[in-house]
């Protein structure tokens, strides 16, 4: 067991905790954040890893919503919501992670959308945003492709342009998941809650079982919040084995392609009048994406399927040349699940919303959501949680956003880390700068007393090794996926070859050794 490990058991077992947060996705994260900063005891329990599920299956996106509008005036306080709150982010809260990306709308001939009705659109975005990126305008074709150079041109009319941020979400969690435990919580992933403690029909703890050393134990709270993503129901069955569902879900698939030319925006391609595609610079690739289809099997097996692949080929062709689409540059598949209320017809139509409800046993559960507002819907768990608790915790998060561990501009990181080891090649320094950010500096200080910790886990790819010891010392990392998905981006890349696993697994178990 690690140190990190030890420690966090250790804490479990002393007292009761004002709240236990079940699920270590975004929301979990988010509420056992806002709630350590107001000075509650809070512990988290995860049944695989921090944002192994859900939360690492997104689009990778921080962004307002520009195809909400299409929804009409009620929507504008949404997008207007959710734009402060991608400002937050990329300004106060995570700059070294979630950066600005101009991303582009093309206007095909007999496509679903005029050239004016998207140029309104995009000033209408731009205004509420407080035109704090510049104003969304029209380009020509030849202006668009200077953008994306796989831009399929075949009687493209124009684009649309606009601005949005996109981030590495499983870094964004394990950052949140580290600012939460420097609050004061108590975070330990790869812990199953087997069944929930009560007095009478009041929840009052979780009894658990550590799958790592297969031991078990439980922990006493005041109050339980149940945010298990795709799981919520059968938590809540836990609760009371007559609840009825409360949600459905849906799957959304991506693939990463290899990239030769680097594109400078990304796209949002218009499919039908409510869902678009998207094609994004990331991790120096190509992501594209996503489906939206119902999803009723194990949330444990979802997969991108071969006919997804072909879909999401399909519709980023009516914006990309088919060159950049071959299949022999696809690096890696990706599948998650959204939740959404229960209810019928097309998930693709249904609300994005978040609903908090409260069980019979007084267990509060959190379902729906996006990485956008996550912070703000922790907020408004813990003012539930308040409420159940007897305590005002409805202003825990006004006035300035308290910032994420190693928040910095990444261009001044980079730069001061070349100073300091300028024997580090410009992709490493850049890799570790919009990754860590001012943290970078303990990364690489754990490679003092071991120089080789400063080679590629893959000679293709920017992390090096000092990146995966920081994962197991600092970062909760205890399995090979938990370094190479969600630490690094060795697997994102397509480069967690055989070897480079079996090297990472000695590695850990050195490690805990």
């Amino acid at each position: 067991m690690s140190e990190q490990r030890a420690r966090a058991r250790e804490a479990l077992g002393h007292g009761a905790f004002d709240l236990v947060v079940i699920g270590g996705g975004a929301l979990g994260i988010a509420t056992t954040w806002a709630a350590a900063r107001s000075g509650l005891r809070v512990a988290l329990v995860e049944a695989g890893d921090f944002a192994g599920a859900t939360s690492s299956a997104s689009s990778k996106l921080v962004h307002g919503g520009l195809r909400y509008l299409a929804m009409g005036p009620s929507a504008v306080p949404m997008v207007r919501e959710n734009h402060a709150e991608r400002r937050a982010l990329g300004d106060h809260l995570a700059p070294h992670l979630v950066r600005p990306l101009p991303f582009l709308v093309p206007v095909y001939r007999g496509g679903p959308h005029s050239r004016s009705v998207l140029g309104a659109g995009v000033v209408l975005y731009s205004a509420l945003s407080g035109f704090g990126d510049g104003m969304g305008k029209v380009l020509s074709a030849r202006r668009a492709v200077e953008y994306v150079p796989h831009l399929r041109t075949d009687g493209l009319r124009g684009a649309a342009l606009y601005y949005d941020h996109q981030m590495n979400d499983s870094r964004v969690a394990i950052t949140a998941a580290r600012a939460a435990a420097e609050a004061g919580a108590v975070l330990l992933n790869h812990v199953e809650v087997v069944a929930l403690r009560k007095r009478g029909a009041l929840v009052t703890g979780v009894e658990l079982r550590d799958r790592v050393d297969g031991s078990t134990f439980g922990l006493d709270a005041s109050v339980v919040v149940n945010a298990t993503g795709p799981w919520l129901d059968a938590l809540r069955r836990m609760e009371d084995r007559s609840a009825a569902p409360s949600i459905r879900l849906s799957k959304g698939s991506h693939l990463v392609l290899r990239t030769d030319t680097p594109w400078r925006a990304a796209m949002t391609i218009p499919v039908d009048d409510v869902r678009v595609s998207f094609a994004i610079p990331w991790e120096g690739q190509l992501l594209l994406g996503t489906t939206d289809e119902a999803y009723e099997g194990d949330p444990a097996d979802v997969r991108c399927s071969p006919a997804d692949i072909d879909q999401i080929l399909g519709e980023a062709s009516v914006g990309i040349s088919a060159e950049a689409l071959d299949r022999s540059r696809l690096a890696y598949t990706f599948a998650g699940l959204r939740v959404l209320p229960g209810g019928s017809g097309d998930t693709s139509h249904a609300k994005r919303e978040t609903v908090i409800s409260s069980g019979r046993g007084g267990m509060i559960s959190v379902a729906g959501g996006k990485w956008t507002t996550f912070r703000r819907i922790g907020a408004s768990v813990l003012a539930r949680v308040g409420e159940a608790l007897g305590r005002d915790l409805s202003h825990a998060f006004d006035g300035v956003p308290a910032a994420l561990p190693g928040a910095a501009l990444p261009e001044r990181v980079s730069a001061q880390l070349g100073r300091e080891l300028p024997s580090l090649p410009d992709d490493v320094l850049r890799h570790l700068a919009t990754h860590y950010g001012t943290v970078s500096h303990e990364v690489l200080a754990l490679a003092l007393d071991d120089p080789s910790l400063l080679d590629r886990v893959h000679p293709d790819g920017p992390d090096i090794w000092a990146q995966v010891a920081h994962a197991q010392r600092y970062e909760w990392a205890t399995e090979v996926d938990d370094v190479l998905r969600r630490r690094t981006t060795v697997v994102v890349r397509g480069l967690d070859t055989p070897s480079v696993r079996e090297r990472t697994g000695r590695f850990l178990a050195k490690a805990i050794a």
